[in-house]
């Protein structure tokens, strides 16, 4: 028997598209030889729709447009992800579409409700194991966190499963493979069956999933792995035989990714996703010779192609001429379009006209923080006037301790480096010349600074990045209090400034756009935080 995975990227909403979709790949899958075909959780509609699961005519569409594509698959059989609202209650669902018809639909049992996940607010949970059969077989079938647990897996099992079949929009997160690998080996060796496990992949909003899509034998083995981060459609075959019962035959593995190849090609599909699926014809950015903006240039061109990229340098009196001259070879390398607009005359204008209510006060923040609202203003006129969207160059870093002004430089619509901490920022840009070499060398290695004034760098008022990027994801990912973050061996003082600082700016972190989620813990929906809060970690 041959069982087809359709590792799709689906788009929320488009509940026609999707169908197509579905349809393609089933006629494709049928030509090749399968007689079933796996789709992903929610593949229908797209996840998460989140909000529109309250609408009951989003619903009714996902159940015509069902209907639809189960009578468009009369000779191959198909296992569909897609709400479905039933008796005033919506259910994650999966149906089984076989000879034109919808034969039996599963409700997922474990609703996941902690960090970027909200399902109990939508669904009700499941209860009712669904097993059907198939050549055969006897295929049990689950949805994603449903595999987490150890209930449902083993009442498929108690039903007379044979086979479990585990439809998925799993997220990406670093690690997250290993960790997938970790408990479909204990479902499997809690039940013996083996597992056929499908994930989307593609860009929704923060989120990105990775496809990894993998089959696991009864032995707890993978057998067959598919890529990450592409769409593909692979056969898996399953052998019949007695004493083989059900047990998929080992094929190709994808080779494992690094964690900079991974977080590398998720920044660069989450960017082109949300791009495209909403429509903008390119995007903005400033390009300031510093290694934040050259790593979102590359990843920008990476993802939309150079004639959609436009860099624009706005160089100030703090701005080093190296600066200029790196930010014009990395254009000219990429071959996006680039422009220079000195923001100078524009500074002086400002100042002029605060003169008198600033009269006997010095240069600070203020004047810093002017300069990188008159780069915003620009790059937003620019967007205006030719839709592209700007795209923000802040890493979680800075990010975190504030270190980035409101309506200046995270002025946009997308923030890539988002989740992404200085240090990785400068690892990943290592990895992106190794591809070839577009970041000039001294942007990566020559020290980091805002140029907002004379002789700035950003170590003149935080730590080391290596050790504020330790105590952030401390904090942050892992909710260490103060003292234990101590106890890793960091500075007390250092360990409270940087606390104080990532506390103190949460309302500047809730006004920044939509970035990609690379690690567990992004500053997306993962982290809900108050803006008014007195509490201060001690203990």
């Amino acid at each position: 028997m041959q069982i087809a995975i359709a590792q799709i990227n689906c788009v929320v909403g488009d509940l026609a598209g999707n169908a197509a979709k579905i349809l393609s790949y089933a006629r494709e899958a049928k030509a090749a030889g399968a007689s079933l075909m796996l789709t992903p959780e929610l593949a229908l509609s797209g996840y998460s729709p989140q909000d529109l699961l309250l609408r009951e005519d989003f619903t009714r569409h996902c159940q015509r447009e069902l209907q639809a594509l189960a009578k468009a698959l009369p000779d191959i059989t198909v296992v569909v992800g897609h709400p479905h609202r039933q008796h005033g209650r919506c259910y994650n669902a999966a149906s089984v579409l076989q000879g034109g018809h919808i034969v039996s639909t599963y409700h997922k049992h474990a609703l996941p409700n902690h960090s970027v996940f909200d399902e109990v607010r939508y669904f009700s949970p499941g209860h009712k194991a669904e097993v059907f059969e198939h050549q055969g077989v006897r295929c049990g079938v689950l949805i994603c966190a449903d595999v987490w647990e150890s209930g449902p897996a083993k009442a498929s099992k108690q039903a007379g499963a044979e086979l479990l079949l585990v439809l998925n929009a799993s997220p990406f997160h670093l690690e997250k493979q290993q960790q997938r690998y970790k408990v479909l080996g204990k479902r499997v060796e809690e039940t013996g069956l083996p597992l056929i496990y499908t994930n989307m992949v593609g860009g929704q909003d923060e989120l990105v999933f990775d496809g990894n899509s993998v089959v696991i034998d009864r032995c707890g083995a993978p057998v067959q792995q598919l890529p990450a981060f592409t769409e593909q459609l692979a056969l898996v075959s399953i052998d019949l035989s007695a004493k083989n019962r059900a047990n998929p035959l080992p094929a190709e593995i994808a080779p494992g990714l690094t964690r900079e190849e991974s977080a590398y090609q998720a920044l660069t599909l989450c960017l082109r996703d949300y791009v495209q699926k909403n429509g903008f014809p390119g995007a903005v950015l400033g390009l300031s010779g510093g290694i934040d903006s050259a790593l979102t240039l590359a990843i920008a061109v990476d993802a939309l192609g150079a004639d959609n990229v436009h860099a624009v340098m706005m160089a100030s009196e703090f701005t080093a001429d190296m600066s200029v001259d790196d930010a014009r070879q990395m254009a000219r390398q990429l071959g996006v379009k680039y422009t220079e607009l000195p923001i100078k005359p524009l500074f002086d204008q400002f100042c002029e006209t605060l003169a008198e209510p600033f009269a006997g006060t010095s240069f600070d923040t203020t004047e810093e923080n002017l300069q990188a609202r008159i780069r915003g203003t620009l790059l937003m006129a620019l967007s205006n006037k030719f839709g592209s969207i700007v795209l923000t160059t802040g890493n979680k870093s800075e990010m975190a301790v504030g270190y980035s002004t409101l309506y200046g430089d995270m002025a946009g619509g997308f923030a890539v480096l988002k989740d992404i901490s200085k240090t990785l920022v400068y690892r990943l840009a290592r990895y992106r010349n190794t591809l070839s070499p577009v970041i000039p060398e001294r942007i990566i290695i020559r020290p980091p600074s805002a140029e907002l004034r004379h002789g700035q760098t950003d170590q003149d008022s935080l730590p080391p990045y290596d050790v504020l990027d330790a105590i952030m994801e401390a904090y942050v990912e892992r909710d260490s209090s103060r003292q234990e973050i101590v106890a890793m061996g960091y500075r007390e003082q250092d360990v409270a400034r940087v606390l104080s600082l990532i506390d103190r700016n949460e309302y500047k972190r809730q006004q920044s756009p939509l970035g990609v989620r690379v690690t567990e813990r992004g500053f997306g929906l993962d982290r809900r935080y108050p803006v008014v809060s007195r509490f201060v970690s001690k203990n």
